[in-house]
């Protein structure tokens, strides 16, 4: 079913929940059970995953994907070349660039790309340039991203730097000078180098 709201359209499609006060332009696509909330504006050719939740005052651009049980949260804009993948967070205010040499009135042939990888989570006011954020990776209120970021990594600064290593549940891991770390939650990580670490399978 669509409703026309000032020439475009809301849509309900299977088990979404568009608010009144939502545009959603005709030919994107909502997954089961998202929920779109007032005045988000959702270009064509958008695709969003199912279980995700897009909060007020958000603005998609044709182009972007992303998947499952994405968080977006206010004031946060998305534009073309972007990619989230499942169980992202993205945090008020967050901002994205996708043109390194932007001018006005001209448009490049493609734009920059954004990739943020599962699970990864980016605090309110930080800023992303065109990169991609590793899996589980966590970025610190009002940082400025300029580089791509490793799967796991605590980042926070401007320009971000690494400064630690997060597990899947948030907590901050803690190598004391060895290789292996063993969160609270019980997961366990390795790290090679100083810009890798990864999570090992329990083999006992």
């Amino acid at each position: 079913m669509a409703a026309s709201i000032g020439g475009f359209y809301t849509m309900n499609t299977s088990d979404s929940i568009i608010h009144p006060a939502a545009i959603v332009e005709e030919g994107a696509c909502i997954g089961a059970r998202t929920r779109v909330w007032a005045f988000a504006h959702i270009l064509s050719g958008v695709i969003i995953g199912n279980d995700c939740n897009i909060c007020d005052h958000t603005f998609i651009e044709n182009g972007v994907r992303l998947g499952d049980r994405v968080t977006l949260k206010c004031g946060v804009h998305l534009w073309s070349g972007l990619t989230a993948e499942d169980d992202v967070f993205i945090g008020p205010c967050v901002a994205f660039a996708n043109d390194l040499r932007p001018r006005s009135k001209r448009r490049p042939t493609e734009y920059s790309k954004v990739l943020l990888k599962n699970g990864a989570s980016l605090g309110s006011n930080c800023t992303i340039l065109p990169c991609a954020i590793g899996s589980w990776a966590m970025i610190g209120a009002g940082s400025i991203i300029t580089r791509d970021v490793p799967d796991y990594a605590l980042v926070i600064g401007n320009p971000g730097r690494i400064t630690g290593w997060v597990c899947r549940c948030a907590s901050k891991l803690d190598f004391e000078g060895t290789k292996m770390a063993t969160c609270k939650c019980g997961r366990k990580y390795f790290r090679e180098g100083n810009t890798t670490v990864y999570e090992k399978e329990d083999l006992s």
